[in-house]
């Protein structure tokens, strides 16, 4: 007889979660923008759900030539992904003021210092919460990725 129950509930809570989860699929909106690169890969620019905008990472691709500014600086390529990651959050009418948090994966993290710096510029006012990794490589030799999660008030 415990048993019964005990599946019952399951089922129950199964149930609920993937109501849950169709009713946030409903709500997903892709977002893009043309100022930005295309994904090289199958994912968005960018999903929005409720209130909250998801960022794909962004690296140093200029989106009016679609190549990686390869031989860039770390300062360069910083700028290029903040603009691109800018392009993306405008296309559904934020700003990087919306931004709450951001994921860098710099290459080098002897670069940290000047990465920061051209970071800090972008974010001058309540900068948002950050993660920074080393590693080994990124898509396309970049230098520098940064994901990004941003919310309306």
């Amino acid at each position: 007889m415990h048993y019964r129950v005990w599946l019952t509930l399951v089922a129950v809570a199964v149930g609920c979660t993937l109501g849950i989860a169709n009713a946030q699929d409903a709500g997903k909106t892709v977002i893009a923008s043309p100022n930005a690169p295309a994904p090289v890969g199958p994912y968005s620019q960018a999903i929005k759900v409720g209130k909250t905008v998801y960022l794909s990472g962004q690296i140093a691709i200029d989106p009016k030539t679609k190549q990686l500014m390869a031989d860039a600086s770390i300062e360069d390529q910083t700028r290029r992904v903040l603009e691109n990651l800018k392009a993306v959050l405008a296309a559904d009418g934020m700003t990087l003021d919306n931004v709450v948090s951001t994921t860098v994966f710099v290459k080098d993290m002897n670069d940290f210092g000047k990465m920061n710096d051209v970071y800090a510029a972008f974010f001058s006012s309540a900068p948002p919460a950050r993660a920074t990794v080393e590693v080994a490589r990124l898509p396309k030799d970049a230098k520098i990725e940064i994901s990004a999660i941003a919310s309306r008030p």
